[in-house]
């Protein structure tokens, strides 16, 4: 069976660029319709004019064993694309203790890290670690904090993680989730557990190397072309319908359907998709400073913040598992986080400056066991449409790396039908 004549890619989030570049890659035309006004998706920057500054409308932290994330930056040509430190290490701040401490895995895969006192969790007991080994063994339907020992490890390190990597709380939270996240980075070692940003922002480095990469290569992408309706004959697509046009889909012709999981199924009637989501809340603040450490972020324990960034023009901050506090009032919340970053940031007392806070109201799915089970596989009841998405199972929370290999499953799967799926997780 030959790959496609042509396909169309349906969302331009990182899940349809990396479908639609690994296509272009091996030479099949594509054609990539978003329905917002720029490509990226959750992943990409813009001028803000109250702040005077490139924002990212969501702090992103890779690690280096996001295999997928680093091929699909390498496919596109991104040069220099992700900044960060030399070696894996990862600074923690405590409110209100004032207490400092690092996080350093060390090279190889056997864990002494977890023996010495300037690299690990400070009041850690060793025994609190095996929560580690139950994480990546956990069954399904096991949730995180079912596997977590009361200690300092949980409340310093693991449920700060978990609810940064799964957006979703440790006690309704899938562990195999974390689990996998585990797998593939701290079991080895330093190499894969190096800490990452976007150098520049998430567009510069995710989103506009890709729309080259599919310029040069003849593809095209068209924004504001959000698809209202597929049109079927027996188990085909034959029609995309937007809003202002319609686009056949030929008998020789493919689709990947890389839409947000609230939006798939009114497309897709009688697709089971995930239908319970989780908010993330960024705050960013119109001013630079170093931050102590040296990795350029920090994680926040005991405050209403998480994480902490340094970017080129501002300190950003994340709120995962956001629907705790989605409804405040954006300026009662920039005021509430604005004491913490100055204390975890080092700085001088001063009057909050400029600030701005982006609200992604259904950030991810939520990553509960029964909305882990609702995630769909790549393949539809349309045998020439295939779906791709952080949302779809991809053995992975809802990540960038996660978006990515489902964009490159769905194009392996077009490329070679019958082959084997891109190197990671099996689907969950």
């Amino acid at each position: 069976m030959n790959p496609p004549r042509h396909v169309h890619v349906v969302g331009a989030g990182l899940a349809g660029l990396a479908a639609a570049t690994a296509l272009a890659a091996r030479g099949v035309p594509v054609s990539v319709y978003e329905a917002g006004p720029a490509a990226g998706g959750r992943a990409r920057s813009y001028y803000d004019r109250e702040l005077g500054a490139v924002i990212d409308n969501g702090n992103h932290l890779l690690l280096s064993g996001n295999r997928a994330a680093m091929a699909y930056l390498a496919r596109i040509g991104a040069r220099d694309p992700l900044s960060g430190p030399t070696r894996a290490i990862f600074p923690f701040f405590e409110l209100p203790s004032g207490r400092r401490w690092t996080v350093a895995p060390n090279a190889g895969r056997i864990p002494w890290w977890i023996l010495a006192r300037s690299r690990r969790v400070p009041g850690a007991r060793l025994g609190e670690y095996l929560a580690l080994h139950r994480l990546m063994r956990a069954r399904a339907g096991e949730t995180v904090a079912s596997l977590l020992a009361p200690g300092e490890l949980s409340r310093r390190l693991l449920e700060p993680l978990a609810i940064a990597a799964l957006n979703t709380m440790p006690a309704d939270a899938e562990a195999r989730l974390l689990g996998a996240v585990l797998e593939q980075t701290l079991v080895h070692g330093a190499a894969a557990c190096r800490p990452l940003v976007a150098r520049e922002g998430l567009s510069e480095s995710f989103v506009d190397p890709a729309r080259a990469f599919l310029a040069a290569r003849g593809g095209t992408l068209r924004t504001g072309a959000r698809l209202a309706a597929i049109d079927t004959i027996a188990d085909r697509a034959t029609m995309l319908r937007f809003a202002a046009t319609s686009v056949r889909v030929e008998p020789d012709e493919a689709v990947v359907l890389a839409v947000p999981a609230a939006v798939a199924p009114a497309l897709l009637p009688g697709l089971v998709a995930p239908d319970a989501f989780e908010a993330i809340v960024n705050l960013h603040y119109g001013v630079t400073a170093e931050l102590p450490g040296g990795a350029g972020f920090i994680g926040i324990i005991g405050g209403a913040a998480e994480w902490l960034f340094a970017r080129p023009h501002t300190l950003s901050v994340t709120i995962s598992a956001a629907n705790r506090v989605v409804d405040r009032d954006a300026e009662q919340l920039a005021r509430l986080v604005w004491p913490e970053i100055v204390a975890a940031a080092g700085l001088a007392t001063a009057p909050m400056p400029a600030w701005r806070v982006v609200k992604e109201r259904r950030a991810t799915f939520a990553a509960t066991p029964a909305q882990n089970a609702r995630r769909p596989g790549p393949r539809t009841t349309l045998a020439n449409v295939l779906l791709a998405g952080d949302w779809t199972a991809t053995g992975l929370p809802a990540t960038i790396e996660g978006a990515i290999r489902s964009g490159d499953r769905a194009a392996a799967l077009l490329l070679e039908p019958g082959t084997p799926l891109p190197p990671g997780p099996d689907p969950a």
